[in-house]
């Protein structure tokens, strides 16, 4: 009875090809557990970088309404730079009662402006070029003209100057510097209207 014990579980050895062939599959399978976990690893540490740049460098927005028509229309998505210095003509996103806006820098600090009937914008007292316009509108001013930008502060307006809701008016009044965002650099959506924005 001993000897076909024996008999039996020497027949239930695996032979040595099975043995590295299962060999081979727990490396396989080892390889593969690895290598998984590194792909894993690395997503996670490429999003948690995009986040960081997007939140803290590249703010990515997306655009809402008409104000700023024709240049930036609702549905756009946009990059925006934070930090630097902000120039006369540039887009710039500010917050505003928990909402974010997106209006061009028309004066800063000291500017003294004022605005014509016909909506032509004066800028120390010189009429400002505004290419980006498709028409003029004195919009809804409430506002003192000629009228002296604060200290620290910046001047906007909508390129779509009938609609636009901004310095003119008392409810927006000139943007502080803690409150800009970033300045709008660049258009990613839609695809058509890919690259920078003037």
């Amino acid at each position: 009875m001993t000897r076909a014990k024996k008999r039996i579980s020497l027949q239930d050895r695996p032979t040595r090809q099975q043995m590295v062939q299962l060999a081979g599959e727990l490396r396989y399978r080892q390889r593969f557990a690895h290598a998984l976990r590194n792909t894993v690893f690395t997503l996670i540490t490429v999003a948690a970088v995009a986040v960081l740049v997007a939140v803290l460098l590249l703010p990515v927005l997306h655009i809402y309404g008409e104000s700023m028509a024709p240049s930036l229309t609702e549905g756009n998505v946009v990059i925006s730079v934070k930090g630097g210095k902000f120039e006369t003509g540039d887009v710039i996103a500010f917050y505003y009662n928990n909402k974010i806006l997106v209006k061009r820098v028309i004066a800063q600090a000291g500017d003294w402006v004022d605005i014509g009937e016909d909506g032509t914008v004066y800028v120390n007292h010189v009429p400002i070029d505004e290419p980006y316009l498709t028409e003029k509108a004195f919009g809804e001013c409430n506002i003192d003209l000629p009228y002296q930008v604060p200290e620290s502060r910046a001047f906007v307006m909508g390129d779509h100057r009938s609609v636009s809701l901004d310095s003119r008016n008392t409810s927006i009044g000139c943007v502080a510097e803690e409150q800009i965002v970033g300045k709008i650099v660049f258009r990613v959506w839609p695809l058509p209207d890919f690259g920078i924005v003037k």
